[in-house]
């Protein structure tokens, strides 16, 4: 990626109501959504973040404005408009401490980044475009999204694709699997899960999943497993990259840490050229993403640089 340069994302601002403790009876408030804790994630990974969102004017859009300068993402490139109101999710937790999203209250879903509101220049001044499918099921985001790309594309700009689904914000699991698969081309990089890897490719096998997906040709593919690792999809070969086990707490956002360790990593050494480039990335991925899981929350577990300074490169 081009030095001095900032990552770029796109997506919705949330709310997280996450539960306190596996009773899902009590909920602390925290600001949330995947392109936010990526957007977050990065800068505290210390790489200039800027992101692309709309908020209101209500206390709620105030809380999640002031959370985002406060983590060091510039909003240059957000939007305002007064009526719009914050989504939030509630989160509850398994018995195995793996999160459950329960419910969505999205009270303005219609008010959307279009794709007039994009600026050419932020994207002039990029090094990396980041999104995921949680905006992907209203059509206004989805002419958005496809606009970034374009002028990603435009201004070499390298795009990573968090497939993310959330099945609750979709009319249907059929139509999810269209809209989502048909941006799996579009990406340079793209993360999903070995589940999310089985819903889009209809296959509980993770090679048949795998061998399903290359017909996409997609440069560079991250599946990951959890405690088993990470799966990496290189010049026609899959890679295993295991992770040193922890003690989950949450695993709340741990997803989401992977992927801003990714885009950390492609930012400093640029486009993985190598099966040794794509180990090293990987790597600092699932260190990311094992942190994340032993604290509480998701953006509030988001490691930071200095956490990651163990005595290995990074």
């Amino acid at each position: 990626m081009k030095k001095n340069k900032y990552i770029l994302t796109y997506g919705d601002a949330f709310v997280d109501y996450i539960a306190t403790d596996t009773t899902n009876t009590s909920f602390n408030r925290h600001l949330g959504g995947a392109t936010v804790n990526v957007a977050a994630g990065v800068s505290r990974l210390g790489i200039p973040s800027h992101f692309i969102t709309i908020t209101g004017d209500d206390e709620t859009s105030t809380f999640v404005r002031n959370e985002l300068v406060r983590e060091g993402v510039d909003l240059t490139h957000a939007i305002t408009v007064p009526e719009k109101r914050v989504s939030g999710v509630y989160i509850h937790l398994t018995p195995e401490f793996d999160r459950v999203f329960a419910s969505y209250v999205n009270e303005t879903p219609d008010l959307q980044v279009t794709e007039t509101q994009l600026n050419t220049k932020s994207f002039e001044q990029a090094s990396g475009f980041h999104f995921c499918s949680g905006t992907l099921f209203h059509p206004e985001a989805r002419a958005t999204t496809r606009k970034a790309i374009e002028l990603s594309k435009e201004h070499n700009v390298i795009c990573s694709y968090d497939v993310n689904i959330r099945p609750l914000r979709w009319e249907s699991e059929g139509h999810c699997r269209q809209i989502v698969m048909k941006f799996l081309p579009t990406a340079d990089i793209i993360k999903l899960t070995t589940e999310e890897l089985a819903f889009l490719m209809k296959t509980d096998s993770l090679e048949e999943g795998i061998e399903r997906l290359s017909g996409n040709a997609i440069p560079l593919v991250f599946v990951t497993d959890g405690e088993n690792g990470t799966y990496a999809v290189f010049q026609d070969q899959t890679i295993h990259v295991p992770v040193i086990p922890v003690q989950p707490v949450d695993t709340t956002g741990a997803g989401d840490a992977f992927m801003a360790g990714i885009i950390r990593h492609v930012y400093l050494n640029g486009f993985p050229k190598t099966q040794q480039d794509v180990i090293e990335c990987a790597d600092f991925g699932n260190r990311m993403g094992a942190l994340c899981a032993t604290k509480a929350g998701a953006l509030t577990a988001m490691p930071r640089i200095e956490e990651m300074k163990d005595g290995r490169e990074v």
